[in-house]
């Protein structure tokens, strides 16, 4: 499985400051084909100067739950360091 983009990234108004909540479109890589899944997941910047990333919704997919979870934050979090989530 890899994951090859996210489409349609919007980020979801919220009042707190140090939470951004987003919606997309995960396009994977399965073994024969490729395949979209909704996706909602939140950047919470903590007091320590640490960020948690935490995926609140993600489609129905038959893989693991466990490494997909793994790549899908490993991938957010360059997307995050590049600057490619909307602000």
């Amino acid at each position: 499985m890899k994951i090859l983009e996210f489409k349609n990234i919007i980020r979801k108004d919220v009042p707190i400051y140090y939470r951004r909540l987003y919606s997309c479109i995960a396009v994977l890589e399965m073994v024969k084909n490729s395949i979209e899944v909704a996706l909602d997941f939140q950047i919470e910047h903590k007091p320590t100067g640490q960020t948690e990333i935490s995926i609140t919704s993600l489609g129905d997919i038959d893989y693991p739950k466990v490494p997909l979870h793994k790549e899908i934050k490993s991938f957010i979090e360059i997307l995050e360091s590049n600057g490619k989530l909307p602000v």
